[in-house]
């Protein structure tokens, strides 16, 4: 097992479970992970149970390209979990996309989908039978709860486990009767709860994957809090004192913006930092354009705040995914190329000496966007405005320039 300084894999993913008897779980999922598929786009996988047996399957791909109808009649049950992957570093092959399964010697069978980072990893590796074959944190994390699964129920499993590790993990895993959530102290990846029309309950990490599949947002899971479901209902305990510390590239990039937490919706988040970078590091310009997608609604509340008018300065190739969660920075810089072409007649209006001054607002945080700056700066020197604003970062450009019209590549 890899330590946490070297070039471990580390997800940062998507989640959902549900338990609804009757209804056609694995349909149910495949549809929850597709309103998820922006938080991974490497690999995905769904697990379901009829009762008596686990059957998980997962591939390489989008999750549209790893299902169809014939695949998903094939998984029946009342229960299920599912999975798409993002990995920061590290392979992506079959071997490391989830849900993991594990069967321990003497105990049960267990599916387990996770999204997080797990630290000191090499030395819990050490002390857990079979983990130094284990070649992602996730898959430690699947042994270490098969293993305790042999004499306790999954949710003991799980929380025995937890106990044990440091870092961020929202965690969906499933035996053959009961699915079961956890989130770590801190809270740091977003877990929910929902409650389907018919009966049976959904996790997910988003608010969106129970819009996509008609289920009533019950609540967050809690930071430190295991939730159980199955035949007799839910139920759920704190397993450990909640530190809430939810990480903030949720609400700049990951998230999507209509999914909604305790406190207000990404979309009205993005909005108010665009509106406090406005009062904090005001821009002579003339026009506000945002850096599709995650950068406009903060370029809408930056313009709303600071009196300057909002165009859309950029057009968004559609069928290019989220370039960010690329696993290197080749393929990263090769889709911003794709994914992005500047709309110099809108963006510098009628020709007029000296140009427009524009100022672009996007999300600081994720490295994707140099190379997406680098793609859309003209010849020639504009004049940067840089606040000192972790997100979202702005730049003052003046549009078209002197020398040339024609964007760098």
């Amino acid at each position: 097992m890899p330590g946490a300084d070297d070039a471990a894999v580390r997800d940062e993913c998507g989640v959902f479970a549900v338990h609804a008897p009757g209804e056609a779980v694995a349909n149910l999922t495949y549809y929850g992970l597709y309103a998820l598929q922006h938080r991974g786009q490497e690999s995905a996988g769904i697990a379901v149970s009829d009762g008596r047996h686990i059957l998980v399957t997962k591939d390489m791909g989008l999750v549209n390209q790893v299902f169809d109808e014939a695949r998903l009649a094939s998984l029946t049950g009342h229960l299920a979990i599912g999975h798409v992957r993002y990995s920061t570093t590290g392979a992506s092959t079959w071997d490391n996309a989830q849900p993991a399964f594990k069967v321990a010697p003497g105990g049960p069978a267990i599916a387990l989908a996770h999204n997080g980072n797990l630290v000191d990893t090499a030395a819990v590796a050490r002390e857990v039978s079979g983990g130094a074959r284990c070649a992602t944190d996730s898959e430690l994390l699947a042994t270490m709860v098969a293993a305790a699964r042999v004499d306790r129920s999954l949710e003991d499993a799980l929380v025995a486990t937890c106990e044990r590790l440091t870092g961020a993990f929202s965690v969906v895993a499933m035996d053959d009767r009961t699915v079961v959530a956890i989130r770590d102290p801190h809270g740091v990846r977003p877990l929910v709860l929902g409650e389907l029309p018919r009966g049976g309950h959904v996790v997910a990490s988003e608010t969106a994957a129970l819009d996509i599949v008609g289920a009533r947002l019950l609540r967050e899971v809690e930071p430190g809090e295991v939730v159980a479901i199955d035949d007799r209902g839910v139920r759920s305990r704190r397993w450990a004192p909640a530190t809430p510390k939810l990480c903030l590239f949720e609400y700049v990039y990951v998230a999507r913006p209509d999914h909604r937490t305790a406190e207000t919706t990404v979309a009205a988040a993005r909005r108010r930092m665009g509106a406090l970078l406005a009062e904090e590091a005001p821009a002579d310009a003339d026009l506000v354009i945002g850096v599709p997608d995650s950068g406009l609604v903060a370029a809408a509340g930056y313009a709303g705040a600071s009196g300057l008018p909002y165009a859309e300065g950029l057009v968004k190739n559609r069928y290019v995914g989220r370039t960010f969660i690329q696993p290197s920075p080749t393929l990263r810089e090769l889709g911003i190329r794709l994914k992005l072409n500047p709309a110099p007649r809108r963006a510098g209006g009628p020709a007029r000496r000296g140009g427009r001054r524009l100022h672009r607002a996007r999300e600081h945080l994720a490295p994707a966007r140099g190379h997406a700056a680098r793609r859309r700066r003209p010849r020639g020197p504009p004049a940067h405005h840089r606040p000192r604003c972790a997100t979202p970062a702005t730049t003052a450009l003046t549009w078209p320039p002197a020398t040339s019209s024609s964007p760098r590549s």
